[in-house]
């Protein structure tokens, strides 16, 4: 149902006018590929160009053949635009039309890139290009619809869809039959070998269950000078075991035998570098081992989990880091948070964990991610949100006044009672639990200042013998109510700043005295 109401929010972004600009959101193997091909189909059927952009040449050649077998039987010119074969040739095509589709890594973003007739712009795996690359893209695709696919958008382009700048569509049911993948943390010692002995027991180990079952494993080592010395050892250990490696500074047809090997099950042991991170998929290898996980992004170690599970059986994910090395805060929260995000669905939660941690980033410039400086993250947000329903036509929401407390009241959560400084403001933000008396106190401004914005009051104020609470409106029905409610006990002051004045004793407490005048307690 996902899928179907998915391929229905874009079929109808299609047809409108104006031209399509939404995100697919989607876990890693949740069907956003599939999703795309329909796109693409309706766009081709509609005697229009599509192009699909890929950040690798693995990805773009496994497109490939997924979009050749998908359109088999169907009068659609299919070609790949990477870093070698028939470019002159290919290009000339697309620009005299003679091509439907096209399939491409960053080739297709060079200034020789022309198309014919262009509808359809797909980006794939988006969190790996940079701001200028996607622009880029967009300038040689003006007024074209584009729809991109990610399982963990970057900070900026996940603000922008949650920010209303951007369509959203979310995938969220898994495939029949899937798993969510098994994953360890584990730590390891020896900078040279990169595993301590018993860690080393526990990685043969690992290997050893995977081939039992005849399955095929991951093993990413992202250093090209030492991965040899890897895949040697690995041999030493598990001499039955069929090792390979891949890597980005291989030749194109090197890689490309290799990763025919694995498709073909000739290759036991895949040691490699990150290039299997985006959009691989080989339901047969259900067991990823990574060293030095401490120094990935957290979208990044979810997309390299996501290479494996794809499949009916059990998956396996072990992620190590040195045991003598100390991590960071960020570090630490990371692994923590790819540990406790397993369920299927979990890239959405884990790019807004992203979010969180790294910041949205700049809208308008090629900043993806970073916190902002001169204004609060709810302003920032409170400012944009108006900015994006001006420029829809909408009437601005009448919630633009706030009421400032001022008063001689402890309202915090003390640092003694939540040391995380995050885990603070998630406190502030949500303002519940049985908390200390500071808190409470807080909980009591907060519906303070519920019920005076309410009644139009934007500031309350204490002094010696008073309370002053600041009006927008001095003959508003609900300032007058609250006169008679007072019964005498406060004054009317028309000055350059409005105000009514509520008598109180020398020294009283506030708080009560404001549940009473707005009768809180009642």
């Amino acid at each position: 149902p996902d899928q179907l109401n998915c391929i229905q929010e874009i079929k109808r972004d299609m047809q409108r006018s104006a031209p399509m600009d939404r995100l697919l959101c989607g876990d890693v193997g949740f069907g956003k590929t599939e999703v795309a091909l329909r796109a693409a189909f309706k766009c081709v059927s509609d005697s229009k160009q599509c192009a699909l952009l890929c950040p690798t040449t693995i990805l773009a050649w496994q497109h490939y053949q997924t979009v050749c077998k998908r359109f088999e039987g169907y009068p659609i010119r299919v070609e790949l635009l990477s870093r070698a074969k028939q470019q002159k040739e290919t290009l000339e095509k697309l620009k005299r039309g003679e091509v439907d589709m096209v399939i491409g890594t960053h080739r297709l973003v060079q200034k020789d890139v022309t198309f014919r007739d262009l509808g359809l712009a797909i980006i794939d795996e988006e969190q790996r290009f940079g701001v200028q690359q996607k622009e880029r893209f967009k300038e040689l695709v003006k007024n074209v619809d584009v729809l991109t696919l990610s399982a963990t958008p970057i900070p900026r382009t996940l603000n922008m869809a949650m920010s209303g700048l951007r369509d959203m569509s979310v995938l969220e049911e898994a495939p029949m039959n899937r798993q969510p993948v098994q994953t360890y943390v584990l730590e390891h010692d020896d900078a040279v070998t990169y595993v301590l002995e018993h860690d080393d027991a526990v990685i043969n180990e690992a290997i050893r269950r995977e081939l039992r079952r005849g399955g095929q494993v991951f093993y990413l080592h992202n250093n090209v000078d030492s991965i040899s010395g890897v895949a040697n050892r690995i041999l030493e250990s598990i001499p039955e075991a069929r090792v390979a490696i891949g890597h980005g500074k291989m030749k194109e047809q090197e890689l490309s035998e290799v990763w025919r090997q694995m498709l073909a099950q000739e290759v036991d042991v895949l040691v490699c570098t990150t290039i299997i991170e985006t959009g691989v998929d080989l339901p047969n290898a259900n067991t990823l081992i990574i060293d030095n996980a401490d120094c990935m992004g957290l979208s990044q170690l979810h997309q390299l989990r996501g290479r494996v599970g794809r499949s009916a059986r059990r998956a396996y994910a072990y992620f190590t880091f040195r045991r003598s090395k100390v991590l960071s805060e960020i570090q630490q929260k990371r692994l923590e948070a790819i540990r406790e995000f397993t369920e299927f669905g979990s890239g959405f939660k884990i790019a807004m964990r992203d979010l969180e941690l790294r910041g949205a980033g700049n809208i308008m410039g090629a900043q993806q991610h970073g916190h902002m400086e001169s204004v609060g993250y709810d302003m920032y947000l409170k400012l944009l949100g108006e900015a994006v329903r001006e420029e829809k036509g909408e009437l601005p929401k009448n919630d633009d006044l706030d009421c400032l407390i001022d008063l001689s009241v402890d309202a915090h959560i003390p640092e003694s009672y939540v040391e995380s400084l995050t885990l603070r403001l998630d406190v502030y933000r949500r303002i519940a639990d049985i908390i200390p008396k500071a808190v409470l106190g807080l909980i009591d401004i907060a519906l303070i200042r519920n019920r005076a914005h309410a009644m139009g009051i934007y500031e309350i104020r204490q002094t010696d013998n008073a309370i002053l609470l600041f009006v927008k409106e001095l003959k508003s029905p609900a300032v007058a109510d609250l006169l008679i409610a007072l019964n005498g006990k406060a004054s009317l002051n028309a000055g350059a700043k409005p105000h009514v004045a509520v008598k109180c004793a020398p020294g009283a407490a506030a708080i009560p005295a404001l549940k009473r005048i707005f009768k809180l307690n009642e």
